[in-house]
């Protein structure tokens, strides 16, 4: 690791640029102190100056999973820009990668794919940084994180230390972890355990199996399964293309929700009344139902290209995407996320909540 103890303290601009260039929704104001981490070290190292000078602290990565208000932050912002990938641990079935939090996420995916490690081939094509995967157990078309993180390297604001938290310290959960809306611990590395296979791990998807051709619980190249991932998550508007306005997004804005039996059974009584589809939905452990969020969304009236105020809208591609194709503010997007939330509720009785985290604002 550098030393970069004689390093000196940059001094923070006098007027920080705003957030919003530093988020994939292009949204966000100013704040009141812009600082720069390049490694773990430094990373620890502003984090401690911003609670010297008593304020609050924004750490701040790739801007792919967070909507930040049109005040901006009243505190520091640490931009994570740590970079590197090494293996720690390895045996004939398996490595185990230390990733850097500020590692671009894709790049790490496409890294194991051509390295014929296999576990995160289906996280291809999310953007954001490594560091900010294990807060959200990020996940897509069946696999997510939690099945291949096997420890997080992070400093605790509390004690005033660097500690090494394993899987199960994590709470990992859908779209949740212990990171998650919790200001105790900033994320400096995290550790990967991959198979060492030049195949998938086996399908889960449907959609995605469809996709390749095979059935459910086969395996596949790893590129195959990572070009055809890209193509799907393309296709929906959920891969950055600076060209595109229209992927100005944070993903998917609401979770999928998870209802109890009764509440599931209230849900389709009312889809049928309506003369809707059954909703499409996968069971869940202890009897629970996970329901599709964007057919809710599109069934209760709010199609694909919806406008908002001030030039948000529903993706022209997928109903999950709330996006800013234009020049709009946090204040719109969040008047736009209420309506669907509200009529969502109105109509099928199930509350939506969003996925990304929520600075300096709320819905």
């Amino acid at each position: 690791m550098r030393d970069v103890s004689a390093r000196p303290t940059p001094a923070a601009p006098a007027r920080p640029e705003p957030l919003a260039r530093y988020t994939t929704l292009r949204l966000g104001g100013v704040p009141e102190r812009l600082v720069t981490a390049e490694s773990a070290d430094e990373i620890v190292q502003k984090v401690r100056e911003a609670e010297l000078l008593g304020h609050s602290v924004l750490v701040l990565a790739g801007g792919s999973n967070v909507v930040i208000g049109d005040a901006g932050f009243a505190g520091t912002v640490v931009l994570v820009r740590s970079r590197g990938m090494r293996v720690v641990a390895e045996n004939a079935d398996a490595v185990t990668v230390r990733v850097e939090a500020g590692e671009p996420w894709d790049d790490l995916v496409a890294a194991t794919v051509a390295a014929g490690w296999s576990g995160v081939e289906c996280l291809s094509g999310i953007p954001g940084s490594a560091g900010a995967t294990p807060i959200q157990n990020v996940g897509a078309y069946g696999q997510e994180v939690a099945e291949t993180v096997t420890a997080v390297l992070a400093y605790d604001r509390v004690t005033g230390e660097v500690v090494t938290m394993p899987a199960a310290e994590c709470r990992f959960a859908y779209r949740s972890s212990v990171f998650k809306h919790n200001d105790r611990w900033t994320v400096l590395a995290v550790d990967f355990r991959l198979a060492r296979s030049p195949l998938s791990a086996p399908v889960r998807y449907a959609e995605l199996a469809r996709a390749l051709a095979v059935e459910v619980g086969d395996r596949v190249p790893l590129a195959d399964a990572r070009a055809t991932v890209l193509r799907l998550r393309a296709g929906k508007g959920m891969v950055l293309d600076p060209a595109d306005p229209d992927t100005r997004s944070v993903g998917s804005f609401f979770t999928n929700p998870v209802l109890d039996p009764a509440a599931y059974t209230a849900l389709r009584a009312r889809a049928l009344a309506a003369g809707l589809d059954e909703p499409p939905s996968w069971p869940g452990i202890g009897g629970v139902v996970k329901v599709s969020a964007a057919w809710l969304i599109d069934k209760a009236g709010f199609g694909r290209g919806h406008r908002g105020p001030a030039g948000v809208a529903i993706s022209s591609k997928h109903t999950l995407a709330l996006t800013n194709p234009a020049d709009g503010t946090t204040t719109a997007l969040l008047a736009l996320a209420a309506e669907i939330r509200d009529g969502v509720h109105r109509t099928f009785g199930v509350t939506l909540h969003p996925e990304p985290v929520l600075v300096g604002c709320e819905l």
